[in-house]
C-alpha cells in the first residue's frame, strides 16, 4: 500500500512539473510579450495589397487659395479642392514638406492643415520629406540652412528629429501616413555634399536610415518609401537600390517618377514596366509612381498615358504595384511657370482625369 500511494505522490508530482513546464512555454510565445523585432519576424506571411491608390501631389493648394484661385467641377460648380478632385476618382494626396521655406508654405504647420483636409475627405496620405528649404530633385538637394555646418553624425541627428516632429504633429491630430517617402527624387542622394550618393553612399544609406527609424517610431505603419525620377531607366534604379542594400539602408516600397514626351510617353511606359517588374524581383520591394505629368493643353495624349500607366502598374507581379500620383494637376492658368496640370485655365478638371475613374 505504501509502494502504491509513493507511487501515485510520485505520479501527481510529475505530472504537476510537465503541466506547469508546458504552461510556461505556452505562454512564452504569445505575440503580444514579444520583443519588436521578434514580432516582426514571426510574421512571414506575404500581405496581399488590395488597396491600389489613385493620387495627386497637391501641396501648392494653400499657396493657390490664398491667392484667390478657386476650383470648379465639370458642371462649373465651385467646390473645394478635395470634393473636386474625389469626384474624380482620387483617394489618395500626397503633400510635401520643406524644413524652413522662406514664406511658410509646406512647412510642418502648412502640411499639417492640408493633410487635415485630406483626412476629413477620407483620403489615404503620403508625406514627402524634402529635407530641405526648398526643392529638392535630381539636380537640387540643398541642405537646410540650419543644418549647413553639421557633419553626417549631426545630419542624421537632424533628419530623426525632425521627420519624428513632423510624424508627431500628425500624429497629433489624429493623421498616420500611409506612406512616407524619405527624400525627393533622390537619384544622387540627398543633402549635398555630404549625402551624395555617387561621392558616398554610405552616407546617403545612414541619412535614409535615419528617416526609416524616425517614421517607424511614430507610426509603425506607414510604408517608407526611396524615391528617384526616370522611372524608365533600369540601370538608374540598380545602381542606387543595388547601392542602398549594399550599405545597409531600409526602405519599404520603391518611388518613381515619370514624364514622357506626349509623342512617346507609350515606349517610356512599357520601360517602366520593365523596370517596375525587375525592382519587385530583384529586392522583393513594391513599387509606386509618386509623380507623373503631361502638358494640360494634351489632355486626350494624357487620359491614355495615365490610363495605360495604371494598367502596367497593376499588372506587376504579386499585386506590388501600388498606385499612381499625379504631380499638381490643380495647377492652372500657367501657376508658377508650371504647364503640366490637369486643369484647364478656367479650373476645371481635363479630359486627362478621367482616368481615376
Amino acid at each position: 500500500m505504501k509502494i502504491f500511494l509513493g507511487l501515485l505522490f510520485f505520479i501527481a508530482i510529475t505530472c504537476s512539473f510537465n503541466c506547469k513546464k508546458s504552461s510556461t512555454n505556452s505562454s512564452s510565445i504569445h505575440i503580444d510579450t514579444l520583443p519588436v523585432d521578434t514580432m516582426h519576424h514571426v510574421d512571414t506571411l506575404p500581405v496581399v495589397n488590395t488597396f491600389f491608390a489613385k493620387g495627386t501631389d497637391i501641396s501648392w493648394i494653400t499657396q493657390m487659395e490664398s491667392q484667390g484661385l478657386q476650383f470648379y467641377n465639370r458642371s462649373g460648380v465651385q467646390q473645394d479642392i478635395f470634393q473636386v478632385l474625389k469626384s474624380e476618382g482620387v483617394n489618395s494626396i500626397r503633400l510635401r514638406a520643406w524644413v524652413n521655406p522662406a514664406g511658410g508654405y509646406n512647412n510642418t504647420a502648412d502640411v499639417v492643415a492640408k493633410a487635415i483636409r485630406a483626412k476629413n475627405a477620407g483620403m489615404k496620405i503620403m508625406i514627402d520629406f524634402h529635407y530641405s528649404d526648398t526643392w529638392a530633385d535630381p539636380a537640387h538637394q540643398t541642405t537646410p540652412a540650419a543644418w549647413a555646418n553639421e557633419d553626417i553624425n549631426g545630419l542624421q541627428v537632424s533628419v530623426h528629429d525632425y521627420t519624428v516632429n513632423v510624424m508627431d504633429s500628425l500624429k497629433t491630430n489624429g493623421i498616420f501616413p500611409d506612406w512616407v517617402q524619405v527624400g525627393n527624387e533622390t537619384n544622387d542622394g540627398m543633402l549635398w555634399p555630404l549625402g551624395q550618393a555617387s561621392v558616398n553612399m554610405a552616407n546617403f544609406a545612414l541619412l535614409v536610415n535615419a528617416g526609416y527609424n524616425a517614421v517607424k517610431s511614430v507610426s509603425d505603419s506607414s510604408q517608407v518609401i526611396v524615391h528617384i525620377s526616370n522611372g524608365y531607366d533600369n540601370s538608374l534604379f540598380r545602381w542606387m537600390f543595388d547601392g542602398l542594400k549594399n550599405n545597409g539602408a531600409k526602405w519599404d516600397i520603391i518611388g518613381m517618377s515619370l514624364y514622357p514626351p506626349t509623342g512617346s510617353w507609350s515606349t517610356y511606359n512599357i520601360q517602366c514596366q520593365t523596370n517596375m517588374s525587375d525592382m519587385i524581383t530583384r529586392y522583393n520591394k513594391p513599387v509606386m509612381i509618386c509623380e507623373m505629368g503631361m502638358s494640360w493643353t494634351d489632355s486626350s495624349a494624357c487620359k491614355l498615358f495615365i490610363s495605360d500607366l495604371i494598367a502596367k502598374t497593376k499588372s506587376v507581379s504579386g499585386n506590388e504595384g501600388l498606385g499612381v500620383f499625379y504631380w499638381e494637376p490643380e495647377a492652372y492658368n500657367n501657376w508658377q511657370g508650371y504647364s503640366l496640370g490637369a486643369f484647364d485655365n478656367g479650373g476645371k478638371p481635363t479630359l486627362a482625369l478621367d482616368a481615376f475613374k
